[in-house]
């Protein structure tokens, strides 16, 4: 793993290289909770496979009768293109919570 000053000022903002085979999490709150594998990494996109849904997605699947208008939309292990410039520790980024060995 390496990391690299992503802004070009010196101040060291650290961004993991993205690799198959890590776990990232998603930071924005509005999908808090959701988790993704990497399965390739390509130019400047990352194919992922989502593993679990944002807690507001899996409640709403695991508790149909709060909201009988949701359509219930579970994502777990379909794939995303995710562009390399999202993972970082944002809120609206990824963070790192697997790497590989």
């Amino acid at each position: 793993m390496h990391a690299e000053d992503c802004n070009g000022d010196g101040r060291g903002d650290a961004v993991t290289a993205v690799k198959p085979g890590q776990v990232w999490a998603d930071n924005d709150p509005r999908c808090a909770g959701r988790t993704l594998r990497v399965d390739a990494v390509d130019d400047d996109k990352a194919l992922c496979t989502i593993l679990t849904n944002s807690d507001t997605t899996q409640e709403l699947i695991d508790n149909p009768a709060q909201s009988p208008w949701y359509r219930r939309s579970d994502r777990r292990g379909k794939q995303t293109r995710i562009s390399l410039a999202r993972f970082v520790p944002t809120s609206t980024g990824y963070r790192l919570i697997q790497d590989t060995p």
